[in-house]
């Protein structure tokens, strides 16, 4: 694999790019102010990228007339826009160990603001309930697949009925979520 430089002119955005990425522009650009450009834009044999759209805007928004970048010319079409889609995914799929990250953010002292973190990131809380009455109640919506929905059914089933009694309030739909998702996060420590 050999890493080119090419000017930021020469780079193609994908025109049917489904990533939105303005927001993370900023925090990627003051990455690559402090570190260096360190993760190459992954492009196609025409120079349309597969994976670096955010470092780009971030490369042009710095002033950058050249940026690293890999040409995958190994791929098939469909393999291009399957790696595409299958890059930005992927990052979704992790999170984080609460008190792993706690400890390395305290032994840091860069800005990490800069990237995204908060001043105190840390673990969600437990609602609790203040003067009798419960923390604000919130709704959550999402779609899931047919399959997806059959396994998060289960899971909610399979949370007994007096635990999910929880916080002074009947919500057993959504008290069982909050029990499956703190069981498995009790797993994950």
């Amino acid at each position: 694999m050999k890493i080119i430089e090419l000017a930021t002119n020469e780079l193609i955005p994908y025109e049917n790019n489904p990533r939105k990425n303005d927001q993370a522009v900023d925090a990627v650009a003051a990455s690559i102010k402090d570190f260096g450009f360190k993760v190459p834009i992954v492009i196609d044999r025409n120079g349309v990228i597969i994976a670096g759209h955010t470092r780009l805007k971030a490369a042009r928004k710095l002033g950058l007339d050249k940026v690293p970048a890999i040409m995958a010319d190994d791929l098939t079409d469909e393999q291009v826009r399957a790696f595409r889609l299958a890059d930005n995914k992927v990052g979704e799929l992790s999170g984080w160990k609460f008190d792993k990250l706690e400890k390395e953010l305290a032994e840091i002292t860069v800005d990490m603001r800069r990237f995204g973190f908060e001043d105190e990131e840390e673990a969600p809380e437990e609602i609790v309930e203040q003067d009798g009455k419960s923390s604000d109640i919130v709704t959550l919506s999402f779609q899931l697949h047919e399959k997806q929905k059959k396994l998060v059914e289960w899971a909610m089933g399979e949370v007994a009925d007096e635990i999910t009694e929880t916080f002074g309030n009947t919500n057993k739909n959504g008290n069982a979520i909050y029990e499956v998702v703190r069981q498995w996060a009790a797993s994950r420590k």
